[in-house]
């Protein structure tokens, strides 16, 4: 069961701590099933409550999960691991279409605009006990916020969407809480929640979406949260329109105490409107990124809320990194305000590519997904023996393993790398991979 590792420890916590660093070694594997209580305990000569508790504090910490009689297993993310093990490793001479990132010819130049910053910085230096934020990103942030019908609220910054994520959800639930979350969806939320000890509700999705009988079924059974992502949905590309976002709403307003958390990290890269779900219950969140316009190094977000969550988010960050830096935030000013992404150009530019693929692969009876942002997301029916044979054509695509838990086999294809010259070779190397798969939800 567990090869050649002995689980070892008197204690819980030695127990735990014996389990966890197997795993962050790779001697204990995603999947690997854990003896069970009684059994280990014996073994140890300890109480099986003992061991109990060890895997408690294992399961809290998002490394392992119990299903009943069917025991416990190391997750298939482990929290405690770096998640990049589930990818391709791209040999030289593949083309890596995996990786998620934005096309580096579509970023602004960073330089001009920190050396401003820095320069302010020189002149007047930010010291302790000033404010966290800088009061023209504030402006300008609530200014697009207003622009776009999300809710009047105060304004934080965090290190990154996912951070502020993180702030919010810990501002509100505890350990055993569940979160009803995007399937497929982005890999680091669903390793985050379990992380948190909180617990995942699958909710699955179409181009438009989260599925509105499937939130609602989420919130009947108890969960507590809902993340949503707004546009360019990651792996997907859907985005909310106005009539899912009308139905959504409805179902929100009639569980008001749910924790509603929107992302929008699509913003300035994406040309569809958002349509926000903010203010259908009493806290709500709303972060937009600068990763994906500005590039994946700058880590800030913007975070909007319910006074009551944004005073708790803020609360919290004094007591640890106390704020991001404002050089950074001057920069993003500057950035921001002398316009230096052309959102449109931008959008369009990855539209193009997005419907280049997604064409070539109806051409040869294949199902792509791309309303928005700048990946692909294609079903297949055989997910490991796809990705095996594309890389032997020459092509590392993502596997869907990182973006699921209960929706069917998909690979996911970054377009921000491609040309038009491209579109046919790739699309010929996927119809030979997969063969025609009938069009479907991602349910």
């Amino acid at each position: 069961m567990l090869g050649e590792y002995p689980i070892k420890g008197r204690g819980a916590a030695e127990i735990s701590a014996s389990v966890e660093q197997a795993v962050t070694a790779g001697e204990l594997q995603p999947g690997q099933l854990l003896p069970p209580m009684r059994e280990l305990a014996e073994r140890l000569g300890v109480n099986p409550n003992t061991v109990a508790a060890a895997y408690r504090v294992l399961r809290e910490r998002g490394v392992i999960e119990t299903h009943g009689r069917r025991g416990s297993r190391v997750r298939p993310k482990p929290a405690t691991s770096g998640r990049e093990y589930i990818r391709v490793e791209v040999p030289e001479g593949v083309r890596d279409v995996a990786n998620g990132n934005p096309d580096p010819a579509l970023l602004p130049r960073l330089a001009p605009a920190f050396a401003e910053a820095a320069a302010y910085g020189d002149r007047e230096p930010v010291l302790y006990g000033d404010a966290e934020i800088e009061p023209e990103l504030a402006r300008l942030a609530r200014a697009d916020l207003d622009a776009d019908g999300v809710p009047d609220g105060p304004v934080a910054v965090t290190s990154g969407a996912l951070d502020g994520i993180e702030r919010v959800l810990a501002a509100h639930l505890k350990p055993g809480d569940t979160v009803a979350v995007e399937d497929p969806g982005w890999g680091s939320v669903l390793d985050l929640v379990p992380a948190l000890g909180l617990r995942v509700h699958p909710v699955g999705l179409d181009d438009d979406g989260p599925l509105v009988d499937d939130v609602r079924a989420a919130l009947e059974a108890g969960a507590r949260a809902l993340i949503v992502t707004c546009r360019a949905q990651n792996p997907t590309g859907a985005a909310v329109g106005a009539t899912r976002a009308r139905a959504l709403r409805a179902v929100l307003r009639e569980h008001p105490e749910t924790l509603l958390i929107e992302d929008d990290h699509g913003h300035r890269i994406v040309d569809l409107p958002v349509h926000p779900l903010a203010g259908a219950t009493r806290h709500w969140a709303f972060v937009r990124s600068a990763a994906k316009a500005y590039g994946p190094d700058l880590r800030l977000a913007v975070l909007t809320g319910d006074e009551v969550t944004l005073g708790r988010v803020r609360g919290r960050q004094r007591l640890g990194p106390g704020w991001i830096s404002r050089i950074t935030q001057r920069a993003v000013v500057r950035l921001w305000a002398d316009g230096a992404v052309d959102a449109s150009e931008v959008a369009a530019a990855y539209g193009r590519r997005r419907d280049a693929l997604v064409g070539a692969l109806a051409d040869r009876g294949i199902t792509g997904h791309g309303r928005s942002g700048m990946n692909v997301w294609i079903p297949v029916p055989d997910e490991t023996g796809a990705v095996a044979r594309l890389l032997h054509a020459g092509w590392a695509v993502a596997p869907g393993a990182r973006f699921r838990m209960k929706s069917p086999p998909g690979i996911r294809v970054t377009v921000s790398s491609l040309t038009e010259a491209d579109m046919v070779p790739l699309a010929d190397a996927i119809a030979a991979a997969v063969g025609p798969v009938p069009g479907r939800r991602y349910v």
